[in-house]
């Protein structure tokens, strides 16, 4: 989604979920059920219709990583994880007791710094080559 936004700051029009769902190479339908999410924050605005999609509710210097992650409900950040496979195990036992802690806390610092990155920022990191819009899927 991140993506998704950086390219609509810059197009500076509605931009349908169809062509979202390309540059995402997905489903307009998981475009849209996802966006959703960025609506309800109040992140993004929607028009049906001819000439309707998605546009930007606020400046992207106002929206943060950390707010994009909990408009989108929290997904999990890491990939590992404690395993509930058997919990009278007690291998298993041990090292969720070792791991909970320490995914917790690098869990708090990753959402902490996610609080202070806008989406502004990351755009602004972006060098798009001249004439890029012109080539821009539809």
């Amino acid at each position: 989604m991140l993506h998704v936004l950086i390219h609509m700051d810059r197009i500076a029009e509605p931009v349908t979920s169809e062509t979202i769902s390309r540059m995402l190479d997905t489903n307009p339908v998981v475009v849209r059920r996802t966006m959703a999410g960025l609506r309800a924050a109040g992140y993004l605005t929607s028009v049906k219709g001819h000439g309707g999609g998605w546009t930007l509710a606020i400046p992207l210097d106002k929206v943060t990583l950390r707010d994009v992650h909990e408009a989108l409900g929290n997904p999990k950040l890491f990939a590992i994880g404690l395993a509930d496979d058997n919990p009278a195990c007690l291998v298993e036992r041990a090292v969720n007791a070792a791991l909970k802690e320490v995914l917790l806390e690098a869990e708090q610092r990753l959402l902490q710094r996610f609080g202070e990155v806008t989406i502004g920022a990351l755009s602004r990191d972006v060098a798009f080559p001249e004439g890029w819009l012109k080539h821009r899927p539809r």
